[in-house]
């Protein structure tokens, strides 16, 4: 292998050649005597002069030609494709550096790997250098053997299914036939670099495909050494640590071309052109996705991420229509709301006189004041929510059990039926096999491998614990915090860090201030400012605006629990990397989970339900305290959950996509900006990747934890909101593409990696859909009014009728007996001289009663319906849940068909293959060597054992 190195001018005329080569027969010679000149010129002959009097040099439009082609995925010799591309400066510390490199360079072609550099005279900075990498095919045999990759030997005769009824219907979502299966359909084995004539290898040089060409190059870079021969520094190993310590600046696999145009050479698959016109363009967000050619350029693992957001997409439209019927039967029935009637009724709304929702800065209001947010509570708070929550509970199941068999179809197509094993087996962390240096037998492979001693696993996992429980425990505080104080400022406990307890004490200064400001506007409903009064309760205001502050604190955290959660799991030192992310994942979902639905928790299931009544009030800390409990508003607190659940959810979709799509857009444009005094074409294909933004190995998982929190949001609160799958539909219609296009066109292209599923987030998701069960029961028990209203109804109304729920649902209590310290400090009269009494919610006996303030006997009917309705609800959404995954088997029928057909191929195939292989090597051993009948009888005897 021969590296070469020149200058400009060098560089030139070798690329010239290679482009004449390919129209005339001289080619290989042409380049030998340039090579034998370089050498010359080197020991002090000028060979270029000596070389351009003896051939032919091209005029200025070769020249031109010339400089278009920059944009080429091949060496110098136009032959050999470069796998891979590594960077690196020249800098002050540029000595040590340097030796690093060599070593690693020099190991790198030990391995077999050829390399050809760049000079930094050709960059358009001036200052980088850039290592081409090309696998040659011993390399890619050799490896493709000891990774098992598998490769095709037959075209597949499976056919691909039945006819659909009515499929033309669906031809205007369908994408042509060479964008949705770019290549036939084959049956695979893993290959076996002593049977190569047994896979079907038309050209070597296409056989591996350009993202498995990458995938074994980087396995190699990932453990090669970078220190010389003789000496074992274990820690000197691999490209990350190269990488992590600046001897090289990146790492990456080419594009093949440029996404808004097609490669110039006809060997070049131009495939990033055709995800990007088939797949990235937005005003194509109805068409369905190329996951055969997603999955052919980025790997199985994009591929199947992909695959599941798509799936999950398509199953957020039944759900969304759902919820706009529901949405649409409150709009509907809105006439029909007895309560809010009485509510916003003059004469009993108007009439009725509430006791303050707080001490001394709240005064005594009307009930008619809150008029608006019972009609909107009606939107959300009806019979029909009933229906969409346990609709939801089936959904989820059905969403969950379909994909599980969507899952088992493009494991069967893309060859990733028994990958699990290969990658536990074979597929171990670099970082573990430098840091463990205890070794034991491996009792299956019966080879020496590292290990980690049980004390010292022990000793990780207690400290990663203690961490996790003490992070999350000041997540929780926080938002606990938050979520008090967004109604009127309660702090449940005290965190442990400097910057939370500042954010709190914050939030508690402006919602104190927020909520005394808007209780002193709407107390008077005959001042000129109530306007305001008449949209927006104390409750409402602070509620928003806490939410606001609650998203923004949500996001800060966000950047902390990252770091730790990264932190933690490299401490553990997991052995492999699907041990690695699932450990991750596990991590960083509880910190979301926390972080996120903390406060939508408090609203939904204790806010306003340990309250207490007037003369007895429950106090958080104490009465010394002055931190009374909040109360809900006047509506209910599901308006309040609703509230919540939009801010928070709406905020993070909106924030997400602006970060996915313009801090990409705004990174790229600045880092290209710097010494770009040319078009793009005048750049080589290293050079405009080389400005693109790193994939990072946890670049997909942060947007798998994206869709989780939102498949969060719309399954654990979806009876507060009926909207939140429609929301959530024409974000992941938005997220779809946003994601293809800053795959295809911001971001380096990601070494391509194999998953069989979706990982730990599968464990997750069935977690979170049994969670929402139980969330939903509670939610439409404790959080709506939606029992007590049935309870009335049905035992307690006039006919059958809501009429007087409204007076019944509230109690009554002596203005006279309301301690000093719960009086509002300013006294007016339009109310004392009207009733001596006010009302509060609570089913409690009136003043002058045996029974007094005691609770009502109809309390504990509306307390044993509601456990009741839990128990119910629970149980048969539970039953149909399991019934449904029971009916529907996990690998659909065909697939398993088809896949019993393929592997009775495989071995009949392979059977064959080695009675013709036995057969040939019988026969070249007869004529070659003449032996006797019993000695070749007994040779014979012994290869079909072997073979057998």
């Amino acid at each position: 292998m021969r590296r070469i190195t020149g200058e400009a001018k060098d560089e030139t005329l070798i690329e010239l050649h290679s482009v004449t080569d390919s129209h005339t027969g001289d080619g290989p010679a042409v380049l030998t005597v340039f090579r034998t000149n370089l050498h010359s010129d080197e020991n002090g002959g000028n060979s270029v002069d000596s070389l351009s009097e003896r051939t032919t040099l091209p005029g200025n439009t070769e020249t031109e030609k010339l400089q278009q082609n920059k944009d080429t995925v091949f060496f110098r010799d136009g032959v050999r494709r470069v796998d891979f591309v590594l960077s690196y400066v020249e800098d002050k510390d540029g000595e040590k550096k340097q030796e690093r490199r060599r070593a690693f360079e020099a190991n790198l072609e030990k391995e077999g790997l050829e390399l050809e550099t760049e000079d930094k005279s050709d960059a358009k900075d001036q200052r980088t250098y850039f290592l081409k990498i090309h696998a040659p095919w011993n390399v890619l045999a050799t490896y493709a053997d000891v990774l098992k990759i598998k490769v095709p030997f037959k075209t597949s005769d499976v056919p691909h299914g039945q006819d659909v009824p009515l499929e033309w219907l669906s031809h205007p979502f369908r994408l042509p036939e060479h964008i949705m299966r770019p290549q036939p359909d084959y049956f695979t084995y893993p290959f076996d670099k002593t049977k190569t004539d047994f896979f079907l290898i038309n050209d070597k040089d296409t056989f591996f495909p350009p993202s498995t060409r990458n995938r074994i190059v980087y396995y190699i870079l990932a453990r090669c050494p970078y220190y010389k021969e003789g000496l074992k520094e274990r820690d000197k190993t691999g490209i990350k640590r190269l990488l992590s310590n600046g001897t090289y600046t990146a790492a990456f696999p080419l594009h093949d071309c440029r996404y808004w145009k097609r490669a110039r050479n006809a060997e070049c698959e131009s495939e990033r052109y055709n995800l990007y016109q088939h797949w990235a363009r937005f005003l194509i967000f109805y068409k369905e996705q190329p996951l055969n050619l997603i999955r052919k350029y980025y790997g199985e693992k994009i591929g199947i991420y992909f695959a599941w957001l798509g799936f999950y997409t398509e199953m957020l439209f039944f759900a969304a229509v759902m919820g706009v019927i529901c949405f649409t039967y409150g709009l509907l029935s809105y006439e029909e709301n007895v309560s809010s009637k009485e509510i916003c009724n003059a004469d009993i709304g108007g009439s009725i006189v509430m006791c303050p929702l707080c001490d001394k800065k709240c005064p005594f209001w009307k009930l008619n004041s809150t008029c608006l947010s019972s009609w909107q509570s009606h939107l959300f708070d009806n019979e029909g929510t009933v229906f969409f929550a346990i609709f939801m509970g089936i959904w989820v199941t059905l969403f969950l059990e379909f994909w599980k068999r969507r899952q088992a179809r493009l494991e069967y197509e893309w060859d990733l039926v028994d990958f699990e094993e290969e990658q536990q087996q074979l597929q171990m962390r670099p970082e573990f096999e430098i840091q463990c240096t205890n070794k034991r037998l491996n009792k299956i492979t019966q080879e020496m491998e590292p290990y980690l001693p049980a004390t010292s696993k022990c000793a990780r996992f207690c400290l990663s614990t203690a961490t996790v429980i003490f992070w999350v425990t000041e997540c929780v505080s926080p938002q606990y915090a938050v979520s008090l104080v967004s109604q009127r400022s309660h702090m449940c406990a005290l965190p442990q860090v400097s910057l939370i307890v500042a954010c709190i004490i914050g939030v508690i200064a402006y919602r104190l201030a927020v909520y005394a400001a808007f209780a002193s506007i709407i107390k008077d409903p005959l001042r000129k400012i109530q306007l305001v009064g008449r949209f927006i309760t104390p409750q409402l205001a602070t509620s928003v605006t806490a939410s606001c502050i609650n998203f923004v604190i949500i996001m800060i955290l966000n950047f902390f629990y990252e770091r730790v959660a990264i932190w933690i799991t490299d401490m553990e030192i997991p052995k492999t990397h699907l041990e690695y992310e699932n450990r991750l994942t596990m991590k960083m979902f509880l910190f979301q989970f926390v972080n996120y639905y903390s406060s939508c928790f408090y609203v939904a299931f204790f806010k306003g339900k340990f309250v207490g009544s007037p003369g007895d009030y429950t106090y958080m800390f104490g009465r010394w305290s002055n931190l009374r409990n909040e109360e809900c508003d006047p509506g209910g607190c599901l308006i309040e959950l609703t509230t919540q659940l939009v801010i928070v959810m709406s905020g993070k979709q909106l924030w997400g996509n602006i970060q996915e799509a313009l801090l990409p857009l705004m990174r790229n444009w600045w880092s290209s900006r710097k010494g770009r005094r040319h078009p793009e074409n005048h750049y080589s294909r290293w050079e405009q990747d080389h400005a693109l933004l790193n994939f990072t190995q946890l670049g997909l998982f942060y947007e798998y934890l994206e869709m989780v929190v939102q498949f969060g949001f719309i399954t654990l609160f979806v009876a507060s909101f009926p909207l939140a799958p429609l929301l959530a539909l024409f974000n992941n219609i938005l997220e779809i593409r946003v994601d293809a296009w800053k795959f295809t066109t911001q971001f380096k292209r990601p070494v391509a990696s194999k998953a069989r599923n979706i990982g730990a987030w599968q464990e997750i998701l069935n977690a979170v859909a049994i969670l929402s069960v139980v969330t939903n029961a509670f939610i439409m028990a404790f959080t709506s009014d939606m029992i007590p209203r049935m309870v009335f109804l049905y035992a307690y109304g006039e006919n059958e009728t809501m009429i007087g729920y409204v007076n019944n649902s509230l109690s009554m209590y002596k203005i006279s007996q309301i301690h000093e310290d719960n009086m509002p400090e300013e006294r007016d009269d339009w109310f004392g001289n009207s009733t001596t009494t006010c009302r509060y919610r609570d089913y409690r006996y009136p003043p002058g009663h045996n029974n007094e303030y005691s609770h009502t006997m109809q309390f504990w009917h509306i307390l044993a319906a509601k456990m009741a309705f839990i128990i119910i609800m629970e149980h048969v959404v539970f039953v149909v849940k399991f019934l449904v995954a029971w009916m529907i088997p996990d690998v659909p029928t065909g697939v398993k068909a088809r896949f019993k057909r393929e592997r009775y191929l495989i071995q009949e195939y392979l059977h064959n293959y080695e009675v013709e292989r036995l057969k040939l090597q019988l026969s070249a051993s007869f004529i070659t060597e003449p032996q006797s009948g019993m000695s070749l009888l007994t040779d014979k005897h012994e290869m079909v054992s072997e073979c057998l």
